[in-house]
């Protein structure tokens, strides 16, 4: 029969099993249910616990761990009946059942998750992602997380290379399917994430197409009515093509002389100082509030030949500005410069001035929560000498 105790030289805040082992043995195991409730800890009907009820806990488990052994003797220990022990545990001690999600279904529910937080274009990269996981995964995507190893991860990867697809994709794809691991793990679901275990393939210059100064003298050449200020947009602030098209006067402060903007991709405000020739050019045609700046671009899907990417291509093609070509999915390739290169060529212009990364990363909207902060004069300081040392272009 098993029974329950405190540590003698009360070192341990917790209750401890003594129990009857397979061999005979008598043992003793920690509950790692403590003696005292925590300040603030609950019942289910949401009453205060009480140290009966810390004691009713540490018992359930202590029988638990006596019954589990008492299988084990017999030979009667099996996975699936190991499982249930500890569900049982959980649920009596805590009053949820424990999860077992086959690979498959939690993949599902965490782009459930993710659908919350996410803007569509994003969602719809996360979820062929998932597919492409699964679908590599074959049967074993049936199985329980915990059995998903590294070595899975590096097939799916793998399986990107051999479809001709570059490293930064394949980068990407690991990094997505890294992520629905983590929101296991830190749902105590499974212990570590696979994925951690790869490190990013090396990816090669071309594959991260930056335009050079005079490359975006050219284009605001070649560019007409909104592009230009789009394209200006774009350079000396990092901002993505749809929130440029979408940008609206009110997200300029001129007083602080910053623009602070929301991306629809990350949904953290980012704030960037003005660079002295973008605020020059854009006090030129200076609107108020809700007006966007660009108006003719306003509104418009970035996808498709007619659409705002297939636009700025043609005034790539004007300015005879052309990237490597690179292979992405069946026969199709892509060049390696777009809009988002405007992007590139602001980080780079700035490691290139010698800009800590640190700094780079809160213009760029790559940090979580200190984005969601307004900053004060003097944090703003490291942030407007950075973007000025951008040099400024000759058109």
């Amino acid at each position: 029969m098993p029974s329950l105790t405190k540590d003698s030289r009360a070192r341990s805040p917790y209750w401890i099993c003594c129990y009857t082992s397979s061999t005979g043995q008598r043992l003793k195991k920690s509950t790692k249910v403590t003696i005292k409730p925590f300040r603030g800890e609950k019942r289910n009907d949401g009453s205060p616990k009480t140290a009966s009820d810390k004691r009713a806990e540490a018992w359930e488990v202590c029988l638990s761990i006596e019954r589990a052994e008492n299988h084990a003797r017999n030979g009667t220990l099996t996975e699936q009946q190991a499982k249930k022990i500890v569900s049982e545990i959980l649920e009596r001690t805590t009053g949820e059942p424990m999860h077992n999600y086959k690979m498959r279904d939690w993949l599902n529910y965490w782009l459930d998750m993710k659908e919350q937080v996410r803007a569509g274009k994003t969602m719809d990269r996360y979820r062929q992602v998932i597919r492409d996981f699964i679908e590599s995964l074959g049967k074993r995507s049936d199985l329980v997380l915990a059995h998903i190893t590294s070595k899975d991860v590096l097939v799916y990867r793998d399986s990107i290379i051999k479809a001709n697809k570059t490293a930064r994709t394949a980068n990407l794809s690991v990094k997505v399917v890294s992520a629905a691991f983590n929101a296991a793990v830190r749902q105590h679901i499974i212990e570590s994430n696979p994925a951690t275990a790869l490190e990013s393939l090396r990816v090669r210059a071309e594959e991260r197409g930056t335009f050079a100064a005079n490359q975006v003298t050219k284009l605001l050449g070649a560019a007409e009515g909104d592009w230009r200020g789009a394209i200006l947009l774009g350079y000396y602030t990092g901002a993505r093509l749809s929130d440029v098209a979408n940008m609206r006067w009110e997200a300029i402060d001129w007083g602080t002389k910053t623009i602070r903007f929301t991306p629809s991709k990350t949904r953290k405000p980012v704030t960037v100082p003005l660079h002295p020739q973008l605020e020059r050019e854009l006090l030129k045609n200076a609107g108020i509030g809700k007006a966007p700046m660009f108006p003719s671009l306003a509104g418009k899907g970035t996808g498709g030949r007619f659409g705002l990417s297939g636009r700025f291509a043609a005034i790539m093609n004007k300015a005879r500005i052309e990237g490597k070509r690179m292979r992405a999915s069946g026969e199709r390739t892509l060049s390696s410069l777009s809009f988002h290169s405007l992007r590139h060529s602001f980080n780079s212009a700035m490691a290139n001035a010698g800009i800590a990364q640190e700094i780079r990363q809160k213009l760029t909207g790559h940090t979580s929560a200190e984005m969601n902060k307004v900053y004060t004069h003097h944090e703003l300081e490291p942030l407007r000498a950075a973007v000025a040392a951008i040099p400024s272009l000759k058109f």
